[in-house]
């Protein structure tokens, strides 16, 4: 299956797998797409190490790294970025979450949680030439950056090693943003997928993106998990598919166990659009947190990076209780997913994903031209 997209990364299939676990990422290019590695949640010493690992399952294949480079931020000092920025956190927001953790009997943590400020260091632009030292210190084939414009730096040193830019886009105008900062890549990113998303439908948000792209490819993403979404997005005008929410249901992908329980159980309805988890809107499985959230009198979230620096050690302790079992920790338990969701109906191989549905787009894709062909001749 040739397009553009696999001419442009020597791939075998037009299908990028998006995901923060390193063995999705090697699983999804040994299968013949391009995997992604979700690079912001490490620091750059453990995403050199991850990177490395990487390389060392693919013998030569081509894989990419995605990075949330937000185009706007609270501000912090620098000097002192974490203490900084945490200074900004409202004390109602404190007391909330502390609140929220007490209603659901969430227990302590049998020591202080330690501090990891690896993501808050991400999310602020200071943070992101360390991460590029990194990623260009490898022989990737991709960089995206998941939210606005890519920094100009970003830019002129992939050009400079040879390297593809993707960008995410949600509007028609969004895209045009991206063609002016010199991206080889758009992805429309429909409001069906997981994570940071538009309101637009995928439907209506690919054709729109191809038309204003010109000779820039397009992928299509949010709401593709078989091998006829994967069809109908080639039929739109698309050069191939980028999926985030399917791996999700890969036994590689490191999501914890409670969670994607959760995932099985749900269907397509059970999903939403929240700030609460990272201050920008993100659609994730709708639990009890978003509840409390949503109560009267309850707190509106904060701008990134505060809204994740103020509910991180929450999480961690949510997470800890829901793998033990806890009943108020398992209600509140949620993460990042599309509404494919509904789809999922056990966990596979996340190599057996990506040749089903490569195989399966392959299979209507013939149905379809047998389809035309009877049309023609009738």
């Amino acid at each position: 299956m040739r397009t553009a997209l696999t001419d442009l990364l020597g791939i075998d299939a037009p299908l990028v797998g998006f995901n923060r676990s390193p063995g999705v990422v090697a699983e999804v290019s040994r299968a013949g797409g391009l995997g992604v590695l979700a690079a912001t949640m490490y620091g750059p010493e453990e995403l050199d190490a991850q990177l490395t690992w990487i390389e060392e399952q693919l013998d030569g294949r081509p894989y990419g790294v995605d990075l949330l480079v937000p185009g706007a931020t609270a501000a912090g000092d620098p000097a002192d970025l974490i203490a900084s920025l945490r200074a900004q956190i409202p004390d109602e927001h404190v007391r909330f979450v502390d609140e929220l953790l007490e209603r659901y009997d969430i227990p302590a943590p049998s020591t202080p949680p330690a501090q990891n400020p690896e993501i808050v260091a991400n999310l602020d632009p200071s943070g992101v030439p360390a991460l590029l030292d990194v990623v260009f210190s490898h022989p990737v084939a991709l960089v995206a950056n998941a939210l606005g414009t890519p920094p100009p730096t970003l830019v002129e040193r992939a050009k400079s090693a040879g390297v593809v830019v993707a960008s995410l886009v949600g509007k028609p105008e969004h895209a045009a943003r991206q063609l002016d900062a010199g991206v080889d890549l758009l992805v429309a990113q429909g409001t069906e997928a997981g994570g940071h998303t538009g309101t637009i439908a995928t439907m209506i948000l690919t054709p729109e993106i191809v038309e204003r792209a010109g000779d820039v490819p397009v992928l299509a993403a949010g709401g593709i998990a078989t091998g006829a979404q994967m069809a109908a997005a080639l039929a739109l005008g698309a050069a191939g598919v980028w999926c985030g929410s399917v791996w999700l249901s890969s036994r590689e992908d490191i999501t914890p166990d409670p969670v994607k329980r959760k995932f099985l159980a749900a269907s397509s309805s059970d999903t939403l659009r929240s700030p609460t988890r990272t201050g920008k809107p993100a659609r994730q499985l709708r639990s009890a947190w978003h509840d409390e959230w949503e109560r009267p009198g309850s707190p509106a979230p904060l701008p990134m990076p505060l809204q994740p620096m103020l509910i991180a050690d929450a999480w961690s302790r949510i997470d800890s209780a829901a793998e033990d079992g806890h009943a108020g920790a398992t209600a509140l338990e949620s993460f990042f997913i599309g509404q494919v969701v509904g789809g999922f109906a056990e966990l596979a191989p996340a190599g057996d994903i990506t040749r089903r549905i490569v195989d399966d787009c392959a299979t209507r894709l013939r149905e379809l031209a047998d389809l035309a062909g009877a049309s023609a001749r009738t």
